[in-house]
């Protein structure tokens, strides 16, 4: 099975900055898109950035400039770092990773997520 543990968030004040971490575990076989959606309180879910197995990206129009993703060098993890922070950045923080299983077809795997919040 895929374990999906991400870290990272909390309260900072407007201005600030996070660093998001998720590590997938198991016995994978390729790891294709890593991406990071996010969920405010009433809103539908979105996605925030993501990151392709050939290393293109690409963000919401509403973070360029001030998120950066990226994987790390084991490939199994994929960072969000997140400078600037507004309160509107108020969300429920979550990895999606698309990966295949030794002899499984690919499929798609959500973290559980993990809350920032922004506020003074």
């Amino acid at each position: 099975q895929v374990q999906l543990v991400e870290s990272g968030g909390g309260l900072v004040q407007p201005g600030g900055s996070l660093r998001l971490s998720c590590a997938a575990s198991g016995s994978i076989s390729r790891i294709y898109t890593m991406n990071w959606y996010r969920q405010a309180p009433g809103k539908r879910r979105e996605l925030v950035a993501g990151t392709s197995s050939g290393g293109a990206t690409n963000y919401a129009d509403s973070v360029k400039g001030r998120f950066t993703i990226s994987r790390g060098n084991t490939e199994n993890t994929v960072y969000l770092q997140m400078n600037s922070l507004k309160p509107e950045d108020t969300a429920v923080y979550y990895c999606y990773v698309a990966l295949s299983l030794e002899g499984v077809q690919p499929r798609a795997y959500w973290g559980q997520g993990t809350q920032v919040t922004v506020s003074s």
